[in-house]
């Protein structure tokens, strides 16, 4: 072969070769690059993935959409992914039992009830709480729960373990107003009454003497929720979806049972044999819808109530507030009131204070400070760290101590929901917004647990001014017992039908006295001596 060939070639092959192994290393740089690249996407995909899935549940008046924006919000902030479930809260119980009767325990576990917390514990469905892990991972919740009262934790143990964190609403320390329709007063010449008899007269004149002026006798004085007063013009509260208990010489009595109660259903049932109670005060105030709204009020077919709160009740002009501009401007008449309105334009309302009664008593319903518990399903304490991440996130959206990140996470985001006023110390909901009903709701914000904290609203300075703060019936049991959770639903059952059977007629006052050997008989006395043990230990 000629030599100058075989050079060329060997040179031939060889650049072939280095083609060859160049090209490959260039394949192999790139594909190893793109391994690399990709093994870099998953370890970011992986960094930003949520760490826990948790169900929660809250308080809500419509559901919340599942691309709620604050949801959203405190799902990136957290790195989870929040299932929120939409429980109606006038069927709450109702269809949280549909769920863990199927096996699905929420992982943020709202109890709505107080008393229901060691009905669910002994079920098995909530997770021990430590309280050094609790002060950890909710440290501002319990800082303003100690700051109120300590005695509230204590509230949420079963046999010495923690199992709820205590809701504290201190806006409860305003009764139920008692409310009366003016016009019908001014109509007929009359006051707001002040004691028992008094008041006799006014639901006469409501029944019988045509206080809306259309020629028939098609009105009545009181319904349900006014037989409460009268109960509290002895001392005691009956019509209430738990048993209220009282104390007496240091030891707690069941108001319901109490000897004084048989006066007032002697009133009661003289009432309602002349006509001057609603008939259908069986099945209460409340047609449907909203269940604070007095329908029988607002249609006209009474003339006193004690429906609902204090801020279901202000009048146009009772108190400022700030418009979307930031601007002092009246409040508007709100539910029960403007509800009225809209039926009747020239209908007007008054606060009165509940009726003394022949003993000197007073009173109209109040709700416990203590307003529900919130627990931890015990599946999620079976996951590792899932209990404290879900303190964490509780505590950030509930008593946050930034002031503009607390009101964040209960109304939205600054400069959309909401924005400072003036003076920057207060803040005023901006347009839509500030019309809109439920709308913290729609965008998923207020998800906590409400916290003891400094009440400066005009709204509570213009309760306080109207004397809310005084005369109010409060439970003096703000805990369950065992034989409260297995006596209660038949003890109430047997009140409400023994008590209503005396107002109407169908037996005779002095049936109280066989009522009241009945319900002991069934379960009271031990429910009677759990709650006194629980009360003097």
């Amino acid at each position: 072969m000629n030599l100058n060939l075989s050079r060329k070639l060997c040179l031939y092959s060889a650049m072939l070769l280095l083609l060859v192994f160049t090209s490959g290393c260039t394949y192999l740089g790139r594909e190893t690059a793109q391994v690399q690249q990709q093994d870099h996407l998953a370890s970011a995909e992986k960094d930003t993935a949520p760490q826990y899935t948790i169900s929660w549940t809250m308080h809500q008046n419509i559901p919340v959409p599942e691309d709620a924006e604050m949801i959203a919000y405190i799902e990136d902030r957290f790195v989870v992914d929040l299932e929120v479930w939409n429980l109606e809260n006038k069927r709450y119980e109702e269809l949280l039992d549909l769920e863990l009767a199927q096996g699905k325990i929420p992982d943020l576990f709202r109890i709505r009830q107080p008393h229901d917390l060691l009905k669910y514990q002994m079920q098995g469905v909530l997770a021990e709480i430590s309280p050094e892990v609790l002060e950890q991972y909710a440290p501002n919740i319990v800082q303003r729960i100690r700051d109120y009262d300590s005695r509230y934790l204590e509230y949420g143990k079963i046999n010495g373990n923690l199992y709820g964190i205590p809701s504290i609403n201190q806006t409860n320390i305003y009764r139920t107003p008692v409310v009366y329709r003016e016009d019908w007063l001014k109509q007929l010449g009359l006051d707001v009454p002040k004691t028992l008899d008094e008041f006799e007269t006014v639901m006469y004149a409501f029944a019988k003497g045509d206080p809306d002026g259309n020629g028939k006798q098609d009105t009545y004085g009181l319904s349900r929720e006014g037989l409460n007063v009268v109960f509290g013009a002895f001392g005691q509260s009956v019509f209430t979806e738990q048993l209220y208990f009282n104390e007496k010489n240091k030891q707690l009595v069941i108001g319901a049972l109490e000897p004084e109660m048989k006066k007032a259903l002697t009133y009661m049932q003289k009432w309602y044999r002349d006509g001057i109670i609603d008939p259908e005060f069986i099945t209460g105030e409340n047609k449907g819808g909203y269940k604070h709204l007095s329908h029988a009020f607002i249609n006209g077919k009474i003339g006193m109530t004690s429906m609902g709160n204090y801020y279901h009740w202000n009048q146009e002009g009772d108190y400022s507030v700030l418009n979307e501009n930031g601007q002092e401007t009246p409040v508007g008449a709100s539910f029960n009131v403007n509800e009225l309105l809209q039926k009747n334009a020239t209908a007007e309302v008054v606060f009165g204070s509940p009726v003394i009664g022949p003993d000197g008593h007073s009173g109209s319903k109040g709700n416990n400070l203590l307003m529900n518990f919130i627990a931890i399903g015990a599946e999620a304490a079976k996951e590792p760290g899932k209990l404290k991440k879900i303190l964490e996130i509780l505590d950030y959206v509930s008593a946050n101590p930034d002031p503009e990140e607390q009101i964040k996470m209960e109304y939205g985001l600054p400069g959309k929901h909401w924005n400072w006023s003036t003076d920057s110390n207060s803040f005023h909901l901006l347009y839509p917004y500030n019309r809109m009903e439920n709308y913290m709701n729609m965008i998923g914000s207020s998800i906590g647990m409400t916290v003891p904290g400094t009440i400066s609203d005009n709204r509570e300075k213009w309760a306080a001014s109207a004397g809310l703060t005084e005369n109010g019936i409060y439970n003096r049991l703000e805990v369950a017992t065992p034989a409260l959770i297995h006596y209660s639903s038949e003890l109430i059952r047997m009140r409400d039908r023994a008590y209503i059977s005396i107002i109407t007629g169908d037996q005779p006052v002095g049936y109280f006295d066989t009522f009241v050997e009945e319900f002991m008989d069934a379960g009271g006395q031990q429910v009677l001596l759990e709650a006194n043990h629980w009360y003097n230990p």
